[in-house]
C-alpha cells in the first residue's frame, strides 16, 4: 500500500472512532442481528455526526435467489426520497433566475385542469390538487411498463383534479413528475444528466443515480416481499415516476446528500429556508421528522419491495438513513431505535415470536360483537397474520407473545381465545370482545 494511502486510512479510522464514541453499535449490531434472523428486515442503515458517517450496517440479501448480500456500496431503489433531489433542483433553478415559485405551470401543461392557476410551489408543497395517478386502479395494470412524456401526461391530465389549487395539500406524485418534466424543458436536458451535472458529480456521489433496469452486476438490489419466504417483487419502470421515485442510491450517500444540502453547498440559504417552510404539513420536497425536542428533516420513501427514510437535523448536524430491500417490520420503530442510538439513549431489542402459516390457521376467521361496529376478518399470507376491518384496508399484526399480535402505528392489540373462538381488541381506551363467525 501507498505510504500516503495508508496514513490517510489511519487517520480515517481514528477520525470515525472518535466521532463513534458513545454510540452503542455493539447492542445496535445485536439488534440488527435480531431483525435479520427473524426475517424482519432486509437492507442497510447509515447514521452521520458532522462530517463524518460513524455506523453502517447491513441485513439479509441484496439477492435471495443467489445468496449474494448486501454491502456498504449495494445500491436500492429509494423512492419518493427522490423528491429531496427534484426539488433541490428545482430550486437552483430558481436561484439560477430559470423559475420562480409563483411561476404558472400553462405554459407547459395546458391540458392540466387549473393549470393557469397551478403555480412551481403548488407543485412542490403537494397543494396543486392535481390527482395522484399511483392511487388508481389502472396504475397496476401498467406500472411496470415503460411510459413516455407523452403518455404520462395524458393519464395525469385525464385523472383531473382534487381540489382547487392552494384550498389544501394532499399527497400527489403527478407533482414531481410534472417537475421533472419542467427541469428537462428549462435546461434542455433529460433528468438523469441534470441530477448528474448539478448534484452528483459536484458530491462525487458514485452510487447515486436515475435508475433503469435492477443491474445485480453493478451490485443492485432487487426487491421482496415476505410470505412464505422471501418474494421477489416486480419493477417498476422508472420513466414512469421519473423524478417522483427513479432514483438509486445507498443510505451512505443520502447522508452526505442531506448534509450538503442542509449545509448550504447546493442551493441558496434563502431556497434552503422556503424549502423547509412547512405548510399543511408540507415543506417542499421534504417534511419535518421530530424526535423529542430535536427537529429532523427529510423523507420517506417507497417503490415495490423498496422502503426507505431519511431525515438531518441541522442544529446538531446529526444524519440518519434507512433503505429496505425486503421489511416485515415496521421501519419506524427501526428509525427510532436508530435514532436514540444517534442521541446516545438506551433502546430495546425486541424479543420477537416466530410462528409457522400452520400456527396461524387457529386465528384464521371473520370476528364480530354487536358492541362493535366493524367486523375484523383475519387471514394470513405465507407466515404473516393480516387483519381488515369492514371498509377499511388490510393491517399486519406482530406477534409480541402466545396469542397476542399488535399493529404498533395504530396502536391496536388483539388478544385470541382459540378455545373459545374469541379475540379481545383493544386500541386506546377501547376493549371489545369480538367472537369468530
Amino acid at each position: 500500500m501507498n505510504p500516503i494511502n495508508c496514513i490517510t486510512l489511519i487517520l480515517t479510522l481514528f477520525t470515525v472512532t472518535i466521532f463513534s464514541q458513545g454510540l452503542d453499535t455493539d447492542r445496535l449490531n445485536v439488534y440488527f442481528d435480531s431483525l435479520e434472523k427473524y426475517n424482519k428486515f432486509m437492507g442497510s442503515v447509515s447514521l452521520l455526526i458532522g462530517d463524518n458517517i460513524v455506523y453502517t450496517k447491513q441485513s439479509g440479501y441484496s439477492d435471495v435467489g443467489s445468496l449474494i448480500r448486501p454491502n456498504d456500496s449495494t445500491k436500492y431503489r429509494i423512492g419518493s426520497i427522490s423528491k429531496t433531489f427534484t426539488a433541490t433542483l428545482i430550486f437552483q433553478a430558481i436561484d439560477d433566475n430559470k423559475l420562480t415559485l409563483d411561476k404558472s405551470i400553462n405554459k407547459w401543461f395546458s391540458k392540466i385542469e387549473n393549470s393557469k392557476n397551478i403555480t412551481i410551489e403548488n407543485l412542490l408543497n403537494h397543494s396543486s390538487g392535481i390527482h395522484n395517478f399511483t392511487n388508481d386502479i389502472e396504475y397496476q395494470s401498467y406500472y411496470t411498463q415503460f411510459k413516455s412524456e407523452k403518455e404520462m401526461l395524458e393519464i395525469i391530465s385525464k385523472a383531473g383534479s382534487d381540489f382547487e389549487p392552494g384550498s389544501i395539500a394532499v399527497y400527489s406524485n403527478s407533482n414531481y413528475v410534472l417537475l421533472s418534466y419542467i427541469l428537462e424543458k428549462i435546461y434542455k436536458k433529460s433528468y438523469s444528466q441534470l441530477l448528474n451535472d448539478q448534484i452528483l458529480d459536484n458530491l462525487d456521489l458514485t452510487n447515486t443515480f436515475y435508475g433503469q433496469e435492477i443491474k445485480p452486476d453493478n451490485n443492485e438490489c432487487y426487491s421482496y416481499s415476505l410470505y412464505e419466504e422471501w418474494e421477489k417483487q416486480p419493477e417498476t419502470d422508472l420513466s414512469i415516476p421519473m423524478g417522483a421515485g427513479a432514483i438509486v442510491s445507498t443510505p451512505t450517500e443520502l447522508n452526505l446528500f442531506a448534509k450538503a444540502l442542509f449545509n448550504g453547498e447546493l442551493i441558496s440559504k434563502k431556497s434552503l429556508e422556503k424549502m423547509k417552510r412547512i405548510s399543511s404539513g408540507f415543506g417542499m420536497g421534504i417534511f419535518k421528522i421530530p424526535f423529542q425536542n430535536h427537529t429532523s428533516f427529510g423523507h420517506n420513501g417507497g417503490i415495490d419491495g423498496f422502503s426507505s427514510s431519511f431525515g438531518y437535523f441541522p442544529e446538531e448536524k446529526y444524519g440518519f438513513s434507512l433503505i429496505s430491500n425486503g421489511s416485515n417490520y415496521d421501519n419506524n420503530k427501526i428509525v427510532l431505535t436508530l435514532l436514540k442510538c444517534l442521541f446516545k439513549e438506551p433502546f430495546e431489542i425486541p424479543a420477537f415470536v416466530l410462528l409457522t402459516s400452520n400456527q396461524l390457521n387457529e386465528y384464521i376467521g371473520v370476528y364480530s360483537s354487536s358492541e362493535f361496529p366493524l367486523k375484523i376478518t383475519i387471514s394470513k399470507k405465507g407466515a404473516s397474520l393480516k387483519a381488515q376491518a369492514t371498509g377499511q384496508g388490510e393491517i399486519p399484526l406482530e406477534p409480541t407473545e402466545q396469542h397476542v399480535f399488535t399493529f404498533d402505528p395504530a396502536s391496536i392489540e388483539m388478544k385470541f381465545n382459540p378455545l373459545n373462538n374469541e379475540m379481545t381488541l383493544k386500541q386506546g381506551a377501547g376493549e371489545y370482545i369480538l367472537k369468530k363467525e
